[in-house]
């Protein structure tokens, strides 16, 4: 049997890192390591460390944990902080670039990151604009392998409450049916899909900078098997 890939995941207490936990239940293939500011609300079954500590301890917290991949599952919305875009930009961009930096720093070969369908430069969205920021800047970090995945509306049940992204997700499965071809990329997409993609990223070996939209995404998710 080979040895199980060490997974440091940041961002544990958000949807993608709770279905990330809940994918790795019963996994001999991964080894799953959570960093956080508090304790992670954990499933039935999990079997993983918890290292708890303030944002500033982060970089030690990614080097003890001698990982093979860091996925970075960091996010906040404009709502969530108040309308406030510099406390927005302090988790979405320089908080997920602080752990990028930690991650090299520790000489983790690959980095993994939960990004936005549409992040650009050139878009006029304050959003989308930050998460095409903070792609450029991850990208000039010179890692050995950095995977950014863009899904779209994320399905999944939330810890909080958002009305108006409740009703995209019920408008969703309808809205995706007319997205063809290069819309495809903008079609919603389950929680534990996301999950199983980064997993199967997770075990891939070749170097470079990967960039993963709807598509690539179901791909890596059928890889990474049950």
């Amino acid at each position: 049997m080979s040895k199980p890939v060490r997974i440091a995941l940041v961002g544990a207490t958000g949807l993608i890192g709770q279905a990330l936990i809940r994918a790795a239940v019963g996994r001999s293939d991964v080894r799953l390591i959570a960093i956080a500011r508090r304790e992670v609300p954990l499933p039935t079954g999990a079997r993983m460390e918890v290292l708890v500590a303030e944002t500033d301890g982060w970089a030690d917290a990614i080097a003890a944990a001698n990982a093979d991949a860091v996925i970075c599952a960091l996010g906040t919305t404009i709502r969530r902080v108040g309308g406030d875009r510099e406390a927005f930009r302090a988790v979405d961009h320089d908080l997920v670039l602080a752990v990028a930096r930690a991650a090299k720093a520790a000489n983790v070969r690959q980095l993994i990151v939960v990004s936005s369908v549409g992040a650009s430069l050139a878009t006029g969205n304050f959003y989308l604009r930050t998460k095409g920021e903070v792609e450029q800047a991850l990208t000039k970090l010179g890692l050995t392998r950095l995977d950014l995945l863009r899904p779209g509306l994320l399905r999944g049940q939330r810890g909080e409450r958002r009305p108006a992204e409740r009703l995209a997700m019920l408008a969703a499965p309808l809205a995706d049916l007319v997205l063809h071809g290069g819309y495809r990329k903008y079609r919603s997409i389950r929680d534990a899909v996301v999950a199983k993609a980064l997993i199967g990223l997770a075990r891939e070996k070749p170097a470079g900078r990967f960039v993963h939209e709807y598509d690539a995404i179901l791909r890596a998710a059928r890889k990474a098997g049950d």
